[in-house]
């Protein structure tokens, strides 16, 4: 309790000094749109973009930011600097989105599931099993789908520069492997705020409950519920593991983000600034798709080392069983969606 106690202290006190910073770069966004600094020896102007996320550096999303903010200080020779800030440490990622609408920040990077909200043919990505493996994902999104997605943002104010992946999700549970549909049975699972998510665990008979990514870490402690789904790094990253020791390998979904800045400030930039800001998302873009492999590769690997850790891959049978148990939910999306449906299945395969 004592360990527990003096944590709790630390992580406040940490809290509080950052979000002493972080309050003076908010209260600086409310007021004139805080893109120019000409007080910089040796610049004319400083065009500042605010890049708020809600993971971890250490993660794919995380490390990307970072790499993307230096590729365009380096390719704009300090005319652009990018300020990352992580971890849900201005907004979280039920904020972000309308904090970008107003200005507050310039460039935010949001799950796929939260986009949904406002463009619902997004939905179909959350689909189970809808991608097989990372060339699928990456065909489908860096190809002519993913411009037809990223253009879908435009009317709702926003400009969409490029889709980065944090990899595939797992089940993981306090208690079970979850093997088969049946065992998710009254089992509460924490879920990204999707509606076709929510779908899938209801599927699954389990209880869905909706929560922030930032929250999750809180609640687990709490024992708010029985399990959850995310990617190795994820879990890795925020130690899930530590309440959540039993891990399925489904890849049944994939995480991945949108780049994405207010269209109003986009525009408002030099056109050999885009120029220089897009060639920085083009390289990060591609680096972000092998890393993201990778790392979860890795990082599942050393989990397998630890003793603690219970990992279990679903066998073939095992998979077409939830796939079986999803056919209802395809239907149903067939009919919403079905172009963008079968657009995104032929281009997968």
């Amino acid at each position: 309790m004592k360990k527990k106690i003096v944590r709790y202290l630390a992580i406040v006190c940490a809290g509080l000094a950052f979000a002493l910073f972080s309050y003076n770069i908010i209260i600086q966004s409310q007021n004139d749109p805080p893109v120019y600094d000409d007080e910089q020896e040796g610049l004319k102007e400083q065009i500042k973009i605010y890049f708020s996320h809600v993971v971890a550096e250490d993660t794919p999303k995380g490390l990307a930011a970072q790499r993307f903010a230096d590729l365009v200080e380096e390719k704009t020779k300090g005319r652009v600097k990018v300020i990352v800030f992580p971890n849900g440490s201005l907004y979280s990622d039920k904020d972000e989105i309308e904090a970008l609408r107003k200005g507050k920040v310039q460039m935010i990077a949001p799950s796929y599931s939260n986009v949904a909200e406002l463009v619902p043919e997004w939905e179909v990505l959350d689909l189970p099993f809808i991608f097989q493996n990372d060339d699928n994902v990456e065909r489908v999104l860096t190809g002519k789908i993913g411009e037809e997605l990223l253009s879908m943002l435009e009317p709702k104010g926003f400009k969409g520069l490029a889709f980065w992946g944090n990899g595939f999700k797992q089940m993981v549970n306090s208690q079970m492997f979850m093997k088969n549909p049946d065992d998710f049975k009254d089992q509460r699972f924490r879920i990204m705020p999707n509606k076709v998510i929510k779908k899938q665990f209801n599927m699954l008979g389990a209880e869905p409950i909706a929560l922030s990514f930032d929250q999750v870490y809180e609640s687990l402690e709490e024992e708010a519920f029985d399990g959850q789904e995310n990617t190795i790094s994820n879990i890795y990253s925020k130690r899930f593991y530590q309440f959540h020791p039993y891990v399925t390998i489904s890849n049944h979904g994939y995480l991945g983000y949108v780049v994405m800045v207010n269209e109003t400030f986009w525009n408002q930039l030099p056109k050999d600034v885009q120029k220089q800001i897009m060639e920085a998302i083009e390289e990060t873009t591609a680096w972000n798709m092998k890393q993201s492999k990778q790392q979860n590769i890795r990082q599942l690997e050393e989990m397998r080392q630890n003793p603690n850790i219970h990992i279990h891959t679903l066998t073939e049978k095992e998979r077409k069983k939830w796939q079986e148990r999803f056919v209802p939910l395809y239907q149903e999306y067939e009919v919403k969606y079905g172009k963008l449906l079968k657009e995104i299945r032929n281009a997968a395969s």
